[in-house]
């Protein structure tokens, strides 16, 4: 019984990543594009995901820096903080934890930088707020989230990139932007540097 249900997840997730494939190919690679602009024009990502989305932006935010799958020079990305010393901060000052990612966005974020947000509600106020001082700043979306996008498909503006996967199981939906930010990562390392064979 135990082994069937364990199964039944492989299946689920394999099932999912298949049918979202051709979906979400376009937005996918128009994320790439964003990135691309923002690196090469000198521009920085700031990356942030509410709860266990985090260390989604964590680990992007690494690849970014240290390289994915091939020695490159460094791009500049910061994952935002959503715990620790500047929660602590925050409550000691009666900030709302929710602009916990806004206040850092403002603090950080400049004209052709690009903020990168993960949410598989799409509903989370502390990501909606980071979005809303990103558009402050002129700075580029790009939004990983599922279902149909919730409210944040109704903050993103055109020159931004809305990713939603097709589901709303969170564990899927996470599943599915964990492939994602590997094709974000070797998108921009294939449009840069040549595509090389992988091994």
């Amino acid at each position: 019984m135990l082994e069937q249900r364990i199964q039944q997840h492989f299946i689920e997730s394999a099932d999912l990543k298949y049918q979202s494939a051709q979906t979400l190919a376009r937005p996918i690679a128009d994320a790439v594009q964003a990135l691309l602009a923002c690196i090469t024009s000198g521009g920085k990502v700031l990356a942030c995901g509410s709860g266990a989305s985090a260390p989604h932006a964590q680990q992007f935010a690494a690849y970014c820096v240290t390289g994915f799958e091939r020695e490159r020079p460094e791009f500049a990305a910061i994952a935002l903080c959503a715990d620790g010393a500047l929660l602590t901060a925050a409550v000691a000052s009666s900030d709302k934890p929710p602009q916990l990612f806004a206040r850092q966005v403002r603090a950080l974020g400049q004209a052709g930088d690009l903020l990168l947000v993960l949410s598989t509600t799409a509903t989370d106020s502390s990501v909606l707020a980071a979005v809303h001082a990103a558009h402050e700043r002129d700075m580029t979306v790009v939004a990983l989230t599922g279902g149909t996008g919730g409210e944040l498909a109704g903050v993103v503006r055109e020159t931004d990139v809305l990713i939603c996967v097709p589901h709303d199981r969170a564990a899927r939906v996470r599943e599915v932007h964990t492939l994602v930010l590997n094709c974000l990562c070797d998108g921009m390392d294939a449009q840069l540097f040549g595509e090389q064979e992988i091994s």
